[in-house]
Parts: structure tokens; sequence; C-alpha cells
């Protein structure tokens, strides 16, 4: 049985605010100790629940960010970024029977500790088919695609409440509490480690591959906090302007509408300008 684990750092132990995950501030070091901790919890419970392999999938900012010298010995780290399919790299390949949404959190535009869906800032809301859309969702609809279900969610605790929506059946651990963007009720690395060894080692039983899921077409609008960035957006063909700040594409299948999403995100990236965005 192999598990993949998508790895991001928002949702992870102790972090709050942007430097603790920005790279090359001194609390961005200091979380990659919590976030490799909190990593290491679920290798060591996915193991002790019956997992043969375990891969892990950096899926934050540069995707270099955990701490391999300090990780669990039998697991694998696939790190670095420009991977097909970013923050699920790996599911494609057909042996992977279950995934854990590892330090996730909230979508942009929702309460949540540093809410935001791929970018940082510029985008104001994501909508699935006419729900708005975490990264979570959108994940969780591209998994479906081959056939592997979320067993295990992390995050602060509207994270959870988020995951109930797409992942009914998965293990969720809340390792903090909501108070505002920046600022959480937070547990101490031991205890939050113990919850998610726990809930991993059972979540393991959840880890059964399905017939892949369709449901297509899926069509992704996105709002952004300045109008010319809904221009720059239809720069990738398909994508048209839908309002003022909007801009909207439908793809066949969310393997396709994924690899859109990420495309204009890098475009809008670039189209940012200093301090007026």
């Amino acid at each position: 049985m192999k598990i993949l684990i998508s790895a991001d750092m928002e949702g992870a132990t102790g972090v709050t605010w942007p430097a603790d995950v920005l790279p090359g501030t001194p609390q961005w070091e200091r979380c990659r100790t919590l976030f490799t901790s909190d990593v290491n919890a679920a290798v060591q419970g996915f193991f002790t629940g019956g997992a043969d392999t375990v891969l892990v999938n950096e899926a934050h900012w540069t995707m270099r960010n955990l701490l391999l010298e300090r990780l669990d010995d039998r697991v694998e780290l696939l790190t670095g970024r420009h991977k097909s399919l970013s923050m699920v790299e790996g599911v494609q390949h057909g042996d992977i029977d279950g995934i854990a949404f590892l330090g996730y959190h909230t979508g942009a535009g929702m309460e949540g500790v540093l809410a935001h869906t791929y970018l940082a800032n510029s985008l104001t809301g994501v909508w699935l088919n006419g729900e708005r859309a975490s990264e979570g969702l959108l994940n969780a609809r591209v998994v479906a695609e081959f056939g592997v279900p979320v067993i295990l969610v992390t995050g602060d605790d509207l994270t959870c409440e988020d995951a109930l929506g797409y992942a009914p059946g998965a293990l969720k651990v809340a390792v903090k509490d909501h108070v505002s963007r920046y600022a959480a009720v937070c547990r101490t690395p031991t205890r939050t480690a113990a919850a998610i060894r726990s809930a991993a080692t059972e979540a393991v039983a959840l880890a059964r591959r399905h017939a892949p899921a369709g449901g297509g077409p899926f069509t992704v609008e996105m709002e952004f906090d300045a109008e010319h960035l809904g221009h720059a957006a239809t720069v990738v063909p398909g994508v048209r302007r839908s309002g003022e700040r909007r801009a909207v594409y439908t793809s066949d299948t969310m393997y396709e509408g994924i690899r859109t999403f990420k495309a204009v995100t890098t475009i809008v990236s670039a189209a940012v300008e200093e301090s007026y965005g």
C-alpha cells in the first residue's frame, strides 16, 4: 500500500503569519522544524497503520522547505517546483492508494489562518462550478479522477470544516484554532504530533482506490484584487473575462483544469508590480 502526502506549510503547527512561511526569513527557518515534525508524525502513523510506502510531495512556495535530514528514514521526498500536477504530483502514476492533505488552509476570500488559493494575494476568490474553492477542494477533485481518496486533512479548525465538503470521510486534525488571518490558538508540537500520528494510523483503513471519478465539465472562475490581473489571465488559451476583476474558463477534466489554473496564477503573479499590485 502506498500513501501520498501533499505537504503545505500554512496549516502546519505553530504557523500564523507570513514570515513563518516565507523562505529566507528567520521565522521560516524555525517553522521548517515544526512543519517537518507534522510530516514525520503522519509518516509514522501511516507506517504503523500498515502502509508499505509513503511519498511526501512538497507543496509549499518553492517546494523546498522540509528538512530531509530530519525525516523518517522510511519515507521518500519529492521536492522542488515545476511539477505537472503541482501540489498533488505523483497521484497520476496509478500506484497511490490514498492521499493526505497535510498543513492545508482555507481558500482565498475565506476565513482562516493565512487563507489563500495558490497566490498569497491578488486572488480574492475562486469558484469551482459555482462553489467557493480552496486548494483542498481543487486538489480533491483532481485526485478523484485518478481513483485516489483523501484520507487525512490537517490544518486549522476552519480547514477541517472546509474538508467536510470535499472529503467528508477523511480523518481531520486541527493543529490550531483560527482567531484571525494572522493569529491562532496553537497546540504544542508534542500534542499535534500525537494527534496527527493517531489519525494517520486510523486513516490507512480508508486508503482504498476507487473507480476514477468524472463529473466534468469543470468551470473555474477567479476574482482578482485589480482589474488588470483579470485581463492578464486571458493570455492563457481558453480563459475569458467574466467581470471587471474576474476571469473564467471551463475544462473537460480537473487534470486539465488544475493545469490551466496553475498557468493562470503564474501569469497573474508576473503581472503584479511592486506595491501597486
